[in-house]
């Protein structure tokens, strides 16, 4: 019988045997692991299997954390088929369990608490207890394996950071409000001086550059506004500021103003960078998901959802409600109706659908999304490409067509690269060799001329006999005979035709006379009954008198 323990170090794994059967026993042996000394007279290395690469390393130990027996460790254990009534110490009680289910061997696994000791002390003198481990190679495979199993825990890839599209996308509406809220107080602020302005200038970026160049009103005349505003927009403000009715301003408020207008303006700027650096990030990433619902909204699911693997996981009923959770357990517990659409309601292609039609496309979109998120997070092509969920919003735009009684689109090819719709094509030129010379052909007035007089020739040559024997009389009687006989065929059917209608009238005549004397025999015989009764009651009005 033999004390075996088992411990898993960045180096490899190390198979100790203890010379004492009791060691976990002893009262002593907390002072006696204490030391290098001590330890190394207690415990025997007696197999150490060294991991080839970092790669190695790093599977090994997600294995380990998993519970689960790596195909290295179970070679390893082979060896210990032949021990009988052994006991080995594990410290993870997962994999303590996963060792007993191996066939073959025939181990008592002991994983408890006081182990701990032993493996904090094995830990502190690895160096000593396995020859030719130096300390400065132990601390660089620790410091390896654990940045590779901090980067595998986080899902780290260099090739699809999805974190900085969720940290885009949360600062990109977080520009959005308070870009919007410089600028109405911006407005707010200025209208006091020039009023008329909000109501000519719409965009808060031209209103910020307009205030930046002309500064006070009276300055408008002479400012060239050519490069924010259009021409008719320009002579339009300038016209205004010369019947403005605000009210004057110091320099220290246009200073103040003028910052705030700047901050506007390098908000705006910060803001086309940001989505511009966004777009190229999800076409990178998600290019199927783009491809269907747009940047914002494939950004805003991939937020939603943490990362891009946690929504490639998602159903696509829940893809279709992400983002209408309250709405969704609202209607749960008031037992109503359930929401179509939360945050996909956003994309285009639901736009464009009448509104009887959205929750159809919602949940069509949906599904193909969810297709295409996984194909993005999933599939082990180098090359991206975003061919897949451009056949797929085809489809789903078709549909959309379909339902609304619009003609579909034609289809893609294979390359998914829509062809022009114009094709420009040489014109033909004039060949000169191509001509050819006709004669002159008879005028229109002389054909019909010649018609004329062979239809009256033929009519004088009725009744002409020919040497053969045969005449023309012959031939046109017998067309005159095959004549007749269809007219008197086309009588027989029209007088056949206008026989069942009459049949039938007379039908419905018969039927008709019969109900009315039905009817007659019926009221003759209400007649006579009224007649008797009033006969007896003649007779019964005596009697009760008497």
């Amino acid at each position: 019988m033999s004390f075996l323990i088992l411990t898993e170090t960045s180096a490899g794994y190390a198979l100790f045997k203890a010379k004492d059967k009791k060691l976990l026993k002893r009262d002593d042996l907390a002072k006696e692991i204490s030391t290098s000394d001590g330890i190394c007279g207690l415990l025997k290395l007696k197999q150490f299997s060294k991991f080839d690469s970092a790669a190695t390393a790093l599977e090994e130990v997600t294995a380990l954390i998993e519970g689960k027996v790596s195909p290295m460790l179970a070679g390893m254990l082979d060896s210990l088929k032949d021990e009988k009534k052994a006991s080995l110490v594990v410290a993870d009680v997962k994999l303590g369990n996963a060792i007993n289910k191996i066939p073959g061997l025939s181990l008592n696994i002991v994983s408890d608490s006081t182990t701990q000791d032993l493996y904090r002390s094995i830990r502190e003198h690895l160096t000593s207890l396995i020859p030719g481990l130096l300390p400065s190679d132990l601390n660089t495979m620790s410091l390896g394996l654990s940045h590779s199993l901090s980067r595998h825990k986080l899902k780290f890839s260099p090739d699809k950071v999805d974190t900085m599209i969720v940290q885009a996308i949360a600062l990109l509406d977080d520009l959005d409000k308070q870009l919007n809220t410089y600028a109405m107080r911006l407005k707010e602020w200025y209208g006091w001086h020039f009023p008329e302005m909000a109501k000519i200038i719409n965009d808060n970026m031209a209103y910020a550059r307009v205030i930046k160049i002309m500064g006070i009103r009276s300055n408008a005349s002479t400012s060239d506004l050519s490069t924010v505003l259009p021409e008719e927009i320009e002579n339009a403000l300038k016209a205004a500021a010369e019947i403005s009715m605000g009210t004057e301003i110091t320099k220290e408020d246009l200073d103040n103003i003028n910052s705030l207008a700047e901050e506007v303006i390098g908000f705006s700027e910060y803001r086309t960078e940001l989505a511009t650096y966004l777009s190229n990030r999800m076409q990178a990433i998600a290019p199927n998901l783009t491809a269907l619902v747009g940047e914002l909204v494939g950004a805003r699911l991939i937020a939603h959802a943490g990362s891009l693997m946690n929504l490639a996981k998602s159903p696509a009923s829940t893809i279709q409600i992400l983002g209408a959770e309250k709405a969704l357990f609202r209607a749960l517990k008031t037992k109503h109706d359930t929401p179509k659409y939360g945050l996909i309601y956003q994309a285009s292609l639901i736009g464009q659908s009448t509104g009887k039609n959205k929750g159809k496309i919602a949940r069509m979109l949906a599904t193909k999304t969810s297709l295409g998120i996984r194909y993005d997070a999933l599939a082990e092509d180098k090359e991206e490409s975003s061919a897949l969920g451009v056949y797929m919003r085809q489809k789903v735009e078709n549909r959309v067509r379909y339902l609304e009684g619009k003609p579909t689109l034609p289809k893609l090819p294979s390359n998914g690269v829509q062809p022009g719709k114009w094709s420009i094509q040489e014109a033909k030129k004039y060949n000169p060799d191509a001509d050819e010379v006709m004669e002159d052909a008879p005028a229109a007035a002389d054909l019909a001329k010649a018609a004329v007089a062979d239809l009256e020739t033929g009519e004088a040559m009725e009744g002409v006999s020919f040497g053969d024997g045969d005449t023309n009389t012959k031939e046109k009687k017998k067309s005159k005979e095959e004549r007749k006989k269809e007219k008197k065929e086309k009588k027989r059917k029209l007088e056949t035709a206008d026989a069942e209608p009459a049949g039938q009238d007379d039908a419905e005549e018969e039927t008709t006379v019969s109900k009315e004397e039905k009817k007659e025999k019926k009221e003759k015989k209400e007649k006579k009954k009224d007649k008797k009764d009033k006969h007896e009651r003649k007779k019964r009005k005596p009697s009760e008198e008497a």
